[in-house]
């Protein structure tokens, strides 16, 4: 098999694994539009710009949990009325949109973009509440998402709530706490407790509509702003809402006269090994993704500008430019990081400091290279360096993982532990703390020494299956859909998107200005 025939073969996985959070809702979804009802999706294409993108993120949220792929939430980042906006939208057609411990870090992750990246968010607003059989999951934590919109209001981000339908107990919070409130008439349902708990706390009798209806939160209340007469209206005047905000970008300006890049997007589905042992040049990809070359101030032509290309060769590192945005990129070409690899790495990132650049980080790497005269050679502490400046580097970071991304060299290019402002991977790629072969061969090794220890034979063949299962599992375990189902990144991509997809990211980047690191910690020498 070709390596275009097996990424084809995995982006046909992907897209079906993608599919299944678009149909998560199942036989409710006809259901849900029987009662004239609009899904969470339709909402969404409806609310942002006509013709313009919208970057869902994290679609695979809950995949191998016992919870729809999706966690019953639809997130992203859309256009409305010229503005980005971070969209949050409840999935009603999945248990009633009710909230499970992987919506919790969907939502946790979508807010934590929208404040980094200062984007007003919109909360398209159907859910039940908890998910009450997890509820010890999501109680506790799950109040940290009504103090994320009021933190987002204290620092002069707008935040919304258009109101489809229910929004109970604490879910009544979102719009109680958002800035803008849009409720839809006969259809909003907002109350801290509903008829059937108001009757057995207090012994009143009340009905839906009198005690957190629309028209009432529109009229009595006060809790509503906006009372929409259908879905469409609600959206409609969301859209006014998001027009008279008077929201402008505090970035830097962007050049508009950039060229497409110089080699074809399609063929990064070609460069990928079957075998991610096997090494590929990254340039390959660069130069498929960054922008195409140009007239410079020297009147040279150059899409890709590389830094120290003679020193620490297992790691490019160099000048771009993307949809016009300048960035600084480091990528893993022969997937070891050695000390010239760490001490270039450190170096350039002070750079993109220094000059207030945001760095791109494309990962196909197994970690620091191990043994005594690497060892000796001061490894540890040249690694050190890099993971200093990966950690102290202000300039907004952006994390592909291409390929392997492996031990601590997932740290060093920049893993979800390092914050990177948005992390996607491809479905080529593959994380763990080591691979499955080696880490399987570690334990065959410990076991071997073990039995040597107490003078016993070591029965290889005995242990060959404790080996084939640690294999297996760790195998499955760095997959990208695991990884992506448990929020380790922000969606799993077709290759061929990834220019695409940063573009966007850049953009929403410069909603605020950035500024490089004045200082980092003390570097071992």
């Amino acid at each position: 098999m070709t390596r275009r025939e097996a990424m084809l073969e995995k982006i046909e996985d992907l897209h079906a694994e993608q599919t299944k959070a678009v149909e998560a809702g199942g036989k409710y979804i006809a259901r849900h539009k029987e009662r004239g009802k609009l899904t969470a999706r339709e909402r969404i294409e409806l609310l942002i710009d006509e013709g313009s993108a919208f970057l869902e993120l994290m679609p695979l949220a809950g995949w191998g949990s016992d919870f729809k792929v999706g966690a019953s939430m639809v997130t992203g980042v859309g256009v409305v009325e010229g503005v980005e906006c971070m969209i949050v939208a409840n999935d009603p057609t999945v248990k009633g949109g009710a909230l499970n411990p992987w919506s919790v870090k969907k939502s946790f992750r979508a807010a934590e973009i929208a404040a980094k990246n200062s984007l007003p968010t919109i909360n398209l607003t159907e859910s039940g509440g908890a998910d009450l059989p997890t509820q010890k999951e999501i109680f506790i934590p799950g109040g940290r998402g009504f103090r994320d919109l009021t933190r987002s209001s204290a620092r002069k981000i707008p935040t919304m709530s258009v109101v489809f339908g229910n929004s109970t107990a604490g879910g009544a919070y979102v719009p109680g706490m958002s800035d803008y409130v849009i409720m839809v008439k006969e259809q909003a349902k907002v109350f801290l407790a509903g008829p059937p708990l108001v009757k057995m706390a207090t012994g009143e009798e009340t009905d839906d509509e009198s005690l957190g209806g629309a028209e009432m939160h529109s009229r009595i209340s006060g809790s509503s702003d906006f009372l929409a007469q259908n879905e469409h209206d609600a959206l409609r005047i969301a859209r006014r809402v998001m027009a008279r905000l008077n929201w402008h970008k505090a970035g830097r300006a962007v050049r508009t006269d950039y060229a497409e890049p110089d080699l074809d997007p399609d063929d990064l589905i070609d460069l990928i090994p079957t075998d991610l042992k096997e090494p590929f040049d990254p340039r390959e990809a660069i130069l498929r993704i960054v922008d195409g070359t140009g007239p410079d101030d020297s009147g040279e032509q150059r899409a890709f500008d590389e830094f120290k290309p003679l020193y620490g060769a297992s790691l490019c590192v160099g000048w771009a430019r993307l949809h016009g945005h300048e960035i600084g990129i480091l990528a893993n070409a022969r997937g070891v990081l050695m000390s010239e690899e760490a001490q270039k790495a450190a170096q350039f990132i002070q750079l993109a400091n220094q000059k207030d650049t945001p760095l791109l980080f494309l990962h196909n790497t197994t970690g620091y290279m191990v043994g005594k005269d690497y060892e000796q050679g001061g490894i540890i502490k040249h690694g050190a360096q890099m993971l200093n400046a990966v950690s102290n580097s202000s300039v907004p970071h952006l994390t592909v993982i291409m390929g392997a991304s492996y031990g601590a060299g997932n740290y060093g290019m920049n893993g979800r532990a390092y914050d990177p402002r948005f992390l996607f991977t491809w479905p080529s790629a593959k994380s763990a703390v080591m691979g499955p072969q080696q880490l399987a061969g570690v334990m065959e090794i410990v076991a071997r020494e073990s039995a040597e220890r107490k003078g016993q034979p070591f029965d290889a063949e005995g242990f060959a299956p404790t080996k084939q299962m640690v294999e297996q599992m760790i195998e499955e375990q760095s997959l990208p859909y695991m990884l992506s189902g448990m929020v380790y990144d922000d969606g799993v991509i077709d290759p061929r998107d990834t220019r695409t997809v940063l573009g966007i990211c850049l953009s929403v980047i410069d909603n605020e200005p950035i500024e490089g690191a004045m200082n980092f910690g003390v570097f071992r020498m």
